[in-house]
């Protein structure tokens, strides 16, 4: 999937060694419990592109059309049902720190809630985040969404984690 700056596509194993080195950026784990290692980030992919393959959509590799070079990832996805917002379809996203603030992440949503709203007719597409996180929730306003306080919460995998009070964004469907 294509946007004016972006390739939206299916993992390769190229992409492993930059998604590793994104996962292990302080700053870009600023606001996740701790950073993820190797193993995690090719189990990671391993599930995504497996999905992918099964479904047609779900969280698409990222890379700029000018370079080629790989940012992370942006997509769709169904939240484990232990999350208080489930089940739901997520729209999320993971840039590497340098490619912040170009409007890569709302651009790349973007087209994920076309596949969502137009491809998969969802009625509402969410995001979620720690309240701390505000870039992320600046993305989710710029792409429309809004904040849903009645449905925020705290993460169940989070127990004493400064992070672990989440907030929800929604956005219905427009159709």
């Amino acid at each position: 999937m294509r946007t004016e700056r972006l390739l939206m596509r299916h993992w390769r194993d190229a992409d492993r060694e930059p998604f590793a080195a994104l996962n292990s950026d302080p700053v870009v784990m600023r606001h996740f419990p701790r950073l993820i290692d190797r193993a995690e980030c090719d189990a990671f992919i391993d599930r995504k592109q497996a999905l992918l393959a099964a479904q047609g959509w779900g969280q698409w590799a990222v890379e700029l059309l000018s370079t080629g070079e790989f940012i992370g990832f942006v997509g769709l996805s169904s939240p484990v049902d232990d999350l208080p917002p489930a089940p739901c379809t997520e729209v999320g996203w993971r840039l590497a720190a340098r490619h912040w603030g170009s409007g890569y992440a709302p651009e790349a949503a973007r087209a994920g809630l076309g596949v969502a709203f137009e491809g998969l007719g969802v009625a509402e597409v969410v995001s979620f985040t720690t309240t701390l996180n505000a870039p992320s929730r600046r993305v989710m306003e710029k792409i429309g969404m809004r904040h849903d306080p009645a449905r925020d919460f705290d993460h169940p995998r989070t127990p004493g984690w400064h992070g672990q009070r989440h907030v929800l964004y929604a956005l219905p469907n427009p159709r």
